[in-house]
């Protein structure tokens, strides 16, 4: 959830291994695998690689679409933490080789599609979004879309574009602040780097690749209390442009006559530390001075697990929103993960994940560029005979429904006070619907109602709240979204606590019920609004 306010709406127009560069067609990942709810192989440092991976089949319904007692039984919380693991940047966090061995297409938005119902696709853009989506075999233009959307960015450190600097015999990285961040939770972590790189090949040709140094590489260290004798009354209060520089490394009398000699014939050599470059260089298996451009986050290190006495929660980083992006994936590709499962549904199940939701999500690659609708209209003109006119999409979108999925503020035991005395979600419970009366959340009285209906019919709790009067409210994609074309918006979250911290708290319950009540949502969502008349 972005702590900034969103000034306008906009107008549409007419995963990983470590340190591993994606390839075209990978191998899936083990973290859309299917596991029991045996903890025991989870706690603590779950990125080690020493937890067996479950081989239970993927999750199916029962014929009348709702959740069987054998799912029941199963917990995606594993796989959750992989992928947490996994996607250190918004640019891992698409999941496209996961999808792909899911048996969904990948389509590219600058050629012409081939779709048809039963088929499962999905593209992305700028590799920090993405839309994936399943067609139903009874599909006829006009039925309508069940959408979930979140965000995969999360606020962070980023390299500058010119990123080098030194301080009394230290190498140092200069960084930007994205979005609203605990900065001061950045401070004595090890740190260490992710993102993409553009790379030029031998033939003068140029490619996109991830990378991820899993390393501590990074920190930025507080000041010994000795020299800081106010800060406990005082309050910690860094100068985010002159005190919140990662330190590299003690700067070197000279360098290596060869690195010099790389690194001089680099595009970017006289932006970033040579040792910074050769150590892409060395994780990419490049030259040096073939790397064109990067663009990295600064991220930490320590892997997402869970804690607590009876491991009921989950530490991690980038929690809001991967947590939700995860969970809307996760629920997509089981509920069509067969042919049978798509074979009397009459809409389209779809999942829309944004990049810069935490900076206001007006960017290419945002919610307030028209990606998902213009998507939309793409797929109806596609599976349209004859060719089909704008009262398709019209009616395609009076029939649909959003799910704006971005994590909730969990009532905090000792800060009791900042939640309405009625509207307190906790951990454990449940997704919360979020209301706000000045619509900075999408939620309304009838879309509420559907939502709820999902849960109840399958015996899932829910939470609901309301920030206080006198408080300011966040916001999410979920305005944005449904004044986009007017589409029916609820919004909710998983509750959560420690929100934009470098290291934050979630329920691991809450995981398993947020994805069977996506799941419920696109197998049963039909149903329960054919049942529900409005404006007739």
């Amino acid at each position: 959830m972005a702590s900034i306010g969103r000034f306008h709406l906009f107008q549409p127009s007419p995963l990983l291994k470590p340190s591993a560069i994606l390839s075209k067609h990978p191998l899936a990942s083990p973290f859309f695998t299917t596991r029991t709810n045996d903890n025991s192989n989870l706690r603590h440092n779950i990125g080690g690689g020493g937890r067996k991976l479950s081989t239970t089949p993927p999750l199916r319904s029962n014929s009348e679409g709702s959740i069987s007692s054998t799912q029941s039984s199963m917990s995606i919380v594993g796989d959750l933490l992989d992928y947490l693991n996994e996607s250190w940047t918004q640019f891992h966090a698409t999941a496209k080789r996961q999808l792909v061995a899911a048996g969904f297409h990948l389509l590219n938005e600058n050629e012409e599609w081939k779709l048809k119902p039963g088929g499962r696709y999905f593209f992305t853009r700028n590799m920090s979004s993405l839309v994936a989506f399943a067609i139903g075999e009874k599909y006829s233009i006009g039925n309508g879309f069940h959408v979930i959307a979140a965000h995969t960015d999360s606020p962070c450190l980023k390299l500058k574009p010119k990123s080098a600097s030194s301080k009394s015999g230290y190498l140092m990285v200069n960084v930007q602040t994205y979005g609203g961040g605990l900065w001061h939770t950045w401070f004595d972590r090890d740190l260490s780097l992710a993102g993409r790189v553009i790379v030029r090949a031998d033939d003068g040709s140029f490619s996109h690749k991830l990378v991820k140094i899993k390393r501590p590489l990074l920190r930025v260290p507080t000041l010994a209390i000795h020299l800081d004798r106010t800060v406990n009354t005082d309050g910690f209060k860094p100068n985010l442009e002159t005190q919140l520089i990662p330190l590299l490394a003690i700067q070197a009398d000279k360098t290596a006559p060869e690195l010099d000699d790389k690194i001089s014939s680099s595009p970017l050599k006289d932006a970033h530390h040579q040792l910074l470059m050769k150590i892409l260089s060395d994780e990419l298996c490049c030259k040096v001075q073939d790397i064109a451009s990067i663009e990295l986050n600064v991220c930490d290190t320590q892997p997402s697990c869970l804690g607590g006495a009876n491991d009921e929660f989950i530490f991690s980083g980038r929690l809001d929103n991967l947590a939700s992006s995860f969970c809307a994936l996760r629920g997509l590709i089981d509920s069509c993960a067969s042919p049978e499962d798509l074979a009397n549904e009459h809409s389209i199940r779809m999942v829309a994940l944004f990049d810069n939701e935490e900076v206001g999500s007006d960017s290419y690659q945002g919610a307030g560029a028209p990606t998902m609708f213009e998507a939309m209209r793409r797929i109806i003109a596609c599976l349209g005979e004859p060719p089909v006119g704008e009262c398709g999409f019209a009616r395609a979108i009076r029939h649909s429904f959003l799910v704006s999925a971005d994590m909730a503020h969990g009532v905090h035991p000792n800060f009791m006070d900042k939640h309405e005395e009625n509207h307190r979600p906790v951990l454990q419970k449940g997704l919360v619907i979020k209301h706000n009366a000045n619509q900075r959340y999408a939620t309304s009285g009838i879309t509420s109602f559907l939502f709820k209906e999902v849960a109840k019919l399958h015996n899932l709790p829910i939470q609901e709240f309301v920030v206080r009067n006198d408080m300011g409210c966040g916001s999410t994609i979920g305005p944005i979204l449904a004044a986009g074309v007017g589409i029916r918006t609820v919004d909710c979250g998983i509750p959560q606590l420690s929100m934009h911290s470098v290291r934050e708290i979630c329920g691991k319950e809450d995981i398993d019920i947020a994805y069977k009540h996506f799941m419920a949502f696109y197998r049963t969502f039909s149903s329960i609004d054919k049942r529900l008349k409005v404006d007739f």
